[in-house]
């Protein structure tokens, strides 16, 4: 009777852990139990379900709109490469049109305000000559108090009036500034025409007249030069109706 049972029990170790159970269970798994087969069972442990079951957050897409740069280069892939280098070169047209404006602008300033041979400095250098002259006081009064102002506009709520101003080449190259504008004192009202000539070769205006009309009363001549002295024969303009000799 003893001879003829088999006893069915396998001993763990007599097994081959290669041929019996999975390759990715081998290394971190534990026998639990043995089955009544003789057969041991295993278990996955935690750290084995965790590490295949983990993934790398993901992140929000780089546009043109939401790149803030906190992401490098590198780690960009082609279409946000493509948005990260449209929005740096609206960002640098951006600065160049600013640059180009400026430097209009400054310029615009120097050459109208600021330039030794700009209209606005011949006008205030004008003006203050005839504030300065005693026989123009005389007939306009006070020097401080004297007026100057352009050209009356259409808008009666316009402060600014603009000066009648022109700028004109002459057959010898010369360029010719012409001005007009009216000043005002406590005593009368006057006109003020300015003629300024700048030779070919030079680069400053030279009077040719600088007169004040006032109703009534002769002409006075702050400049009054010939063509001879500016560098040329006399040749007579015709400008704002006006005949300068």
């Amino acid at each position: 009777m003893a001879g003829c049972f088999r006893s069915s029990f396998v001993h763990p170790l007599s097994l081959r852990s290669s041929q019996h159970f999975p390759v990715g269970l081998r290394a971190q798994s534990t026998p639990h139990s043995i089955a009544p087969s003789g057969r041991i069972r295993w278990y996955a442990t935690h750290s084995d379900l965790g590490t295949q079951g983990s993934s790398r957050p993901s992140r929000k897409q780089i546009t043109v709109l939401s790149d803030d740069g906190t992401y490098k280069w590198a780690e960009l892939s082609g279409r946000e490469k493509v948005a990260r280098a449209t929005q740096q070169s609206f960002n640098f047209l951006l600065v160049a049109l600013g640059v180009v404006m400026t430097g209009g602008v400054c310029t615009f300033l120097y050459l109208d305000v600021f330039s030794p041979n700009s209209k606005t400095r011949q006008f205030d250098i004008a003006v203050e000559r005839i504030r300065n002259d005693p026989r123009c006081t005389t007939l306009l009064g006070e020097g401080k108090k004297i007026a100057a102002y352009g050209e009356s506009t259409w808008s009666k709520w316009a402060r600014n009036r603009p000066i009648a101003t022109k700028i004109e080449k002459d057959e010898l190259g010369r360029e010719h500034l012409i001005m007009r504008f009216n000043v005002e004192g406590p005593l009368n009202r006057g006109v003020v025409h300015l003629h300024m000539v700048r030779p070919a070769e030079e680069k400053n205006f030279k009077y040719r007249i600088l007169a004040l009309d006032v109703p009534g009363h002769p002409r006075i001549f702050l400049e009054n030069n010939t063509d001879s002295s500016l560098g040329g024969k006399k040749s007579p303009l015709k400008i704002f109706g006006i005949r300068w000799r």
